[in-house]
């Protein structure tokens, strides 16, 4: 049984009482319950003149009175941080509020600084918060494309302020390996959407995915990866989720991706991205109606019976694109946003992959501080922490029922149809097998069961609320 509030405020206050000092992350732990909720616990504790609280920490007040060290001193009041997000980025200004409650808490004063779609604008808004005093930096690059991102691993790492990256996850053994941040753990998100589509039967899944941001490339990667690994995922494939959702030779910076290498253009000019196809992949392309991507194409080709969509709104757009085409959701096929920034709100509430968005503001604002606390010469290791999603689950996937996926019997849609195809994917759906490997697009020779598949190309217009997606 779920204990009361009381109850846990009580455990709360013995276990500081006893100690003395004890940091709020490790009575989480020991509870059971979210950091945040034993940071509210606190605050009333504190509020109540029970306890004393520092940052990150909660002290008894017999330390208190007998002077005992604080584990962690807030940084002067008053003293300016400097946030750097991209402009028109929906995803990340949650994660700045989460870190302003954090850093005003404390004292701080932020100054925000919005870096607009220009390749390489962050660099000069740091240079320019720094020159104005500014003592630490939370930021998180916008970095379309892996190029841009490798472009300003040098002059990050070479800061002499402390330093936190939001959301992004530098490459291994790169020069800001050694740099501290915070993110979402993208591959158990992905995780989440994979096992709980297969859990319901579905054996055939597309991912509609972007292809311009760190989080994009990581749930492409991870979804490859998952994928083809599940001996139940008879057949995947990727595709963009919007035509405007890959990098282009224009964000590349000075010296950097020129338009018609490998790691920037494909057939086109549109971004392959590397992260799933293989070095002698060619570009798909799937369009319906006025160049719009043509997602129910794809789902009628593969015998899909699910997908999951990135990010929400390109999410909501697909998949009102599906019921244009007959495709019903979740009837004809089962579908999973990841973002969940407005997946609830559609006509057909979808489930979705929810990263802990406003978490992850609030972690980076208390590492920077505890950065900016320490004594000269004893640095705290560094460290890179990953934050779990979540799957809030709303009706948009059901369990798969014995069905011709979308096409196959003649329709738009999937038709209720015994005897056609089962939950392991055999019968009259294994048809299509045998036929060649496909990756984005390109039929070559190799294994029948598992397809990394096709991209889509531009084609619609920009998000209609101005918001760039994660």
């Amino acid at each position: 049984m779920r204990e009361t509030v009381d109850v846990r405020r009580r455990r709360i206050l013995a276990a500081i009482e006893s100690r003395g000092t004890a940091r709020v992350s490790e009575l989480a732990s020991e509870l059971g319950v979210s950091v945040v909720t034993v940071r509210r616990d606190v605050e009333e504790l504190h509020r109540a003149g029970k306890i004393a609280r520092g940052h990150g920490v909660a002290r008894s007040m017999a330390a208190v009175d007998a002077q005992a060290p604080v584990a962690e001193e807030r940084p002067a009041d008053g003293a300016v941080v400097a946030v750097v997000v991209p402009e028109r980025h929906a995803y990340l200004y949650e994660a700045l509020h989460g870190a302003r409650s954090v850093l005003e808490a404390a004292g701080m004063r932020i100054a925000l600084h919005i870096a607009p779609l220009a390749p390489g604008a962050e660099r000069h808004l740091v240079e320019r918060a720094l020159a104005a005093g500014a003592r630490g930096l939370l930021i998180a690059p916008r970095w379309r494309s892996a190029v841009a991102e490798e472009a300003d691993y040098g002059w990050l790492a070479a800061m002499r302020v402390p330093a936190v990256l939001m959301e992004r996850r530098p490459r291994p053994g790169s020069a800001l390996h050694a740099l501290d941040s915070v993110c979402s753990d993208h591959w158990y998100g992905t995780h989440l959407a994979v096992d709980h589509l297969v859990s319901l039967g579905h054996r055939r899944i597309v991912l509609a995915a972007r292809n311009d941001s760190p989080t994009a490339r990581a749930i492409r990667a991870a979804f490859a990866q998952i994928a083809a690994a599940r001996p139940e995922v008879v057949d995947w494939s990727v595709m963009l989720s919007s035509p405007d959702a890959t990098p282009r030779a224009a964000d590349a910076p000075d010296g950097y991706g020129a338009a018609g290498t490998a790691e920037w253009t494909g057939p086109g000019g549109a971004a392959r991205p590397s992260a799933v196809a293989g070095p002698d992949a060619t570009e798909r392309v799937d369009v319906g109606p006025a160049g719009a991507l043509d997602l129910a194409a794809v789902l009628r080709e593969r015998r899909a019976t699910a997908a999951i969509l990135h990010g929400d709104v390109d999410g909501l757009m697909l998949v009102q694109g599906l019921s244009e085409q007959g495709v019903r959701v979740p009837r004809d096929c089962s579908v999973v946003t990841y973002d969940d920034g407005v997946a609830a709100l559609g006509s057909t509430p979808l489930t979705a992959v929810a990263p802990p968005k406003p978490e992850i503001g609030r972690v980076a604002a208390e590492l920077l501080l505890t950065r900016l606390a320490e004594q000269p010469g004893r640095p705290a290791p560094v460290r890179r922490i990953e934050l779990l999603p979540e799957l809030k689950q709303r009706g948009s996937a059901v369990p798969l029922r014995h069905a011709v996926p979308a096409g196959a019997g003649g329709s738009g849609g999937t038709e209720e149809a015994e005897g056609h195809g089962d939950a392991e994917g055999h019968g009259e759906a294994d048809a299509a097998e045998g036929t060649g490997r496909r990756v984005e697009g390109a039929e070559r020779a190799g294994s029948p069961e598992r397809h990394p598949a096709p991209e889509g190309r531009e084609g619609h217009a920009d998000l209609a609320d101005g918001q760039t997606p994660e």
